[in-house]
């Protein structure tokens, strides 16, 4: 039996695959708790800087959740007050290390979750993206506690209520994606984003995600008073210190994290 997620240290990223290409890398519980289990590797794991999600083959990131057995797809346990997915898009905003969506192929329904979830995402440019969840008589609900702080409300409207899929360049241009390439370029324009956080201080990195997650329901004034204290906080930790002296060096900083 095939591992449903493949999850794989590559230096100092860990990449977590979906490992179901003939079903397009579809959603079912095993997905889910496999994804939960990299996120969880990735955070234990000191030497791990970057998390890169993506699905295997090249047709498919994650088309969704499986239909094949739809009563299992959308059954619920009604004595548990949520359900695994909200749970996944939960512990991945809680995360304190950075991720990156690799969309290789068609990213649909649960799998534009799965997309939001992560703080950065590179797309091929010949992906179709969509929310086609009313065209078998559901909506894209918990998608949406995501996609709504990302893509504007009138074309979240639109994908929501018609279904219709979207091309790359939409998805680009409505904020879901950082860059767009050509599918031979997709994983070296992965590994350049890498390189550009694996360089910086863990440590801010930690606490600025942190940080940004803790501001998102605040108003202006209980962010920046909040935001000032952190700032100051900061500053008392061995990397600002190191990347401080660093600079006054003229040498590159040599950070631990702490």
């Amino acid at each position: 039996m095939t591992d449903s997620v493949i999850l794989d240290k590559r230096g100092q990223s860990l990449w977590i695959t979906i490992n179901r290409p003939d079903k397009r890398n579809a959603l079912n519980g095993d997905v889910i708790a496999g994804i939960a289990r990299g996120y969880a590797k990735a955070h234990e794991d000191a030497e791990v800087r970057v998390i890169v999600l993506t699905g295997a083959g090249e047709k498919a990131f994650c088309a969704g959740a499986d239909l094949q057995n739809s009563g299992a797809a959308f059954a619920t346990d009604f004595s548990r007050p949520n359900v695994d997915y909200a749970d996944l898009l939960r512990l991945s905003q809680n995360a304190t290390k950075p991720a990156i969506a690799r969309v290789n192929g068609v990213c649909m329904a649960g799998g534009m979750g799965l997309l939001c979830m992560t703080d950065m995402a590179i797309a091929a440019d010949h992906v179709i993206f969509g929310l086609p969840e009313v065209k078998v008589g559901v909506f894209p609900m918990q998608v949406l506690s995501l996609l709504q702080n990302i893509a504007p409300r009138r074309l979240i409207n639109e994908w929501a209520l018609t279904g219709e899929p979207f091309d790359a360049k939409a998805a680009m241009a409505a904020g879901l994606l950082n860059h767009v390439v050509p599918a031979a370029e997709l994983d070296a324009k992965i590994d350049w984003l890498i390189g550009r956080i694996i360089d910086k201080s863990p440590t801010a990195i930690r606490r600025g995600k942190y940080a940004m997650r803790a501001i998102g329901a605040m108003s202006f004034d209980e962010s920046i008073a909040y935001l000032e204290s952190q700032i100051a906080l900061l500053a008392m930790t061995e990397d600002a210190k190191e990347g401080l002296k660093a600079f006054a060096e003229k040498r590159k900083p040599v950070w631990t994290g702490k």
